[in-house]
C-alpha cells in the first residue's frame, strides 16, 4: 500500500511498539489517531509529533477491546482527518502465568488479545470492502508462531491473533483488504521489561526466555520493519528473520520441537537456580 496521505488508527500507542509506529507513519505523511488506556504516554507521544508535524495526530483515551471505544475511535479519525486507510491492531497484556490463571484473568487477555482486533475488524472491513481497500495490521508475537515460555494466556491468544489475521487475509484479500500480523521476539518496551521486578518465578522465566532467545530490538527497528512490509503488503512481518527458521523446524518434526522447547525451558530454570 501506499501511504503517502492515508490515515491510520493505532491502538496501544502510548508508548513502546505502538508510538513508534505512529511516529515511523507520520514521517510518512499519514494522518494518525492514537489510542491508549492511559493519557499520560499520549500526551507525551503526540507532543513530540507534533515539534515536526503539527496537526497529523490526535488522540483519545480508552479500551481498544470496547466496542464503544472502538467507534468513537473511528469516528474521531473520519471528523479530524476522513475515512479510516489502515488500521493497527497494537494494544496488548500479558496476563499471569500458570495454570492457576482465573477466569477472569483469561477473559481480560482474551478481550484484548483478541477480541479488540475482532471487533475492530468488524467494524471497518465491510466499508473497506465496499471502498475496495483497506489494511489491518494486527500485533501478535514469535509466541504466536512459537510458543511462550512461562505464560498460557499469552501464547494462546497471540496464536489466536494469528489465526484470526490469517483469516482475514483469506477471506478479503481478493476484495481489496490486506492484513498482515506482526510477530516479534523480544523488544524493549514496558510489557518486556516492566518498571517492577517479575513477580514469580514463572513472569521471570517468560522475560528470561524472550530475552536469550535473540537480540532485543528497538521499538524504532520495529516500526521500520512494519513500514517496509506495508510497502510490500507482505502478510508475516519478522523483525526477527531467525523466526522463520524456527517455525519452520516446528512444522518439520514437531515433537522434536517439543522436546527442544523443554530443554531450553529447562535450562533457563537451570541457570536461574544454580
Amino acid at each position: 500500500m501506499e501511504l503517502d496521505g492515508k490515515v491510520a488508527i493505532v491502538t496501544g500507542g502510548g508508548g513502546g511498539i505502538g508510538a513508534a509506529l505512529a511516529k515511523a507513519l507520520v514521517a510518512r505523511n499519514v494522518r494518525v489517531v492514537i489510542t491508549d488506556l492511559v493519557a499520560d504516554g499520549l500526551d507525551r507521544v503526540e507532543a513530540a509529533i507534533d515539534t515536526s508535524a503539527p496537526g497529523s495526530v490526535a488522540t483519545i483515551t480508552g479500551d481498544a477491546a470496547s466496542s464503544e471505544h472502538i467507534d468513537a475511535t473511528i469516528a474521531l479519525a473520519e471528523a479530524e482527518f476522513g475515512p479510516v486507510d489502515l488500521y493497527f491492531a497494537n494494544a496488548g497484556i500479558s496476563g499471569a502465568p500458570g495454570l492457576d490463571v482465573t477466569d477472569d484473568e483469561w477473559a481480560q487477555v482474551i478481550d484484548v488479545n483478541l477480541m479488540g482486533h475482532i471487533r475492530a475488524a468488524r467494524r471497518l472491513v465491510p466499508e473497506w470492502v465496499d471502498r475496495g481497500a483497506g489494511y489491518f495490521v494486527s500485533t501478535a508475537s514469535a509466541a504466536g508462531l512459537l510458543t511462550q515460555l512461562g505464560s498460557a494466556t499469552y501464547s494462546v491468544t497471540k496464536h489466536a491473533a494469528v489465526g484470526f489475521a490469517e483469516w482475514l487475509n483469506v477471506t478479503y484479500g481478493d476484495r481489496g483488504v490486506r492484513a498482515s500480523c506482526l510477530c516479534p521476539m523480544g523488544v524493549d518496551t514496558k510489557l518486556l521489561r516492566p518498571d517492577a521486578a517479575p513477580a514469580d518465578d514463572r513472569a521471570m522465566l517468560m522475560q528470561r526466555a524472550v530475552e536469550t532467545a535473540g537480540r532485543v530490538l528497538t521499538t524504532e527497528e520495529v516500526a521500520d520493519v512494519v513500514m517496509d512490509a506495508l510497502g510490500d503488503e507482505r502478510f508475516l512481518i519478522l523483525p526477527h528473520p531467525e523466526v522463520l527458521e524456527m517455525y519452520r523446524h516446528k512444522g518439520a518434526d514437531y515433537d522434536r520441537w517439543l522436546r527442544g522447547m523443554r530443554r531450553y525451558q529447562q535450562g533457563l530454570v537451570d541457570s536461574a537456580n544454580p
